[in-house]
């Protein structure tokens, strides 16, 4: 049987030309195809849409492939990367309402609209281009801090040359990093986080800031799951990443930084929230605010601590198991059931 989406991408391809002189109009035609720099509509040849063929199958129209990333698909996934959608009912809607314009009436975007720096809108491009972490630098630098695992649906991705300046008036430079979305309550991206990487993977990057964020990022947060009514809430991603190893069906947010946690927003269904601290005087004031928001909020907060800075220098001084009986005392009993007891079965 099939699918809205599977409709809208055939009757995308049978378009694919109007398409990409829309989205990709930086681009230009050669033959069956229309090269492009990439899914963002960067001047270059990177990238190689099929303009006529079958509607499925080998050598089907619309088929994209990015020579330089890897990354494919159909003419949907590229309007959502395009665009800087993360929700496939966006993008079925995006996707329509070009559908619905003659073709003569299809504008083509002669030059991509800029955006303000630092916006979420930039944030969601930032996010679009970049692609999976599996295989690249961005898995091999959390290797080397412990984690060793990553859900295929945690809001991650790696950029191999991504945008970095020490200040105003300095020249800017590119370096591989990872890339986490930061998201509200409803799922939207409204900014990213950027970890700057050392090209070998085994650290950060050697300049004056690796970490930085842009876009909305008061009151939201690195997602890791859905929330329902338990939650753990942490400053950094990595802290959040190390106790996932244990609790990985736990959803777990990371806001970034003690500011951001004390002022995280928390989700109307939730009835208990663990409190991942940093052992330091900002870490414990964030904690403390944020546990009295829970409680005046009907929600029973508690605390989980480290034994040294965080949770990630624990995970790596430390190991796996240590960490997991460090935890399993920590926890209310139910979840060590619910929670750690999963852990357990799906890593012994």
């Amino acid at each position: 049987m099939s699918s809205p989406a599977a409709d809208l991408a055939r009757h995308l391809a049978r378009n694919a030309e109007a398409v990409c002189r829309h989205y990709l109009s930086n681009g230009h035609r050669e033959g069956r195809y229309w090269l492009v720099g990439d899914v963002a509509n960067t001047r270059g040849r990177s990238l190689f849409v099929r303009l006529s063929g079958p509607d499925h199958g080998k050598g089907a129209a619309g088929k994209w492939t990015d020579a330089a990333t890897g990354e494919h698909g159909d003419l949907l996934d590229l309007i959502a990367h395009n665009r800087g959608l993360d929700r496939l009912r966006d993008t079925l809607d995006e996707a329509r309402t070009f559908l619905a314009l003659p073709p003569d009436q299809i504008a083509p975007r002669h030059d991509r609209l800029p955006v303000p720096r630092g916006s979420p809108q930039s944030a969601r491009r930032l996010y679009a281009m970049s692609k999976p972490i599996p295989g690249t630098l961005a898995q091999r630098y959390l290797h080397s801090r412990g984690i060793l695992t990553v859900a295929d649906g945690d809001p991650l991705r790696f950029h191999p040359r991504c945008y970095y300046r020490p200040d105003d008036d300095s020249p800017t430079e590119t370096w591989p990093a990872l890339i986490a979305a930061v998201t509200d309550l409803g799922g939207r991206i409204t900014g990213v986080h950027r970890t700057w990487l050392d090209p070998s993977g085994r650290d950060k990057a050697p300049i004056a800031s690796p970490r930085r964020a842009m876009g909305h990022l008061l009151g939201q947060g690195v997602r890791f799951g859905v929330a329902d009514d338990v939650m753990a809430a942490g400053e950094g991603i990595e802290t959040m990443l190390s106790l996932r190893m244990i609790l990985p069906t736990l959803p777990m947010v990371a806001a970034l930084s003690a500011n951001h946690l004390a002022a995280l927003l928390l989700p109307p269904t939730l009835r208990r929230l663990y409190v991942a601290r940093d052992a330091d005087s900002a870490g414990d004031s964030a904690m403390a605010s944020l546990c009295n928001r829970a409680e005046a909020a009907g929600i029973q907060p508690f605390v989980l601590s480290p034994c040294f800075d965080d949770f990630n220098n624990d995970l790596c001084r430390l190991g796996l198991e240590a960490l997991r009986l460090s935890l399993c005392q920590q926890l209310v009993p139910q979840d060590v059931v619910r929670f750690l007891a999963l852990a357990t079965a799906a890593t012994g």
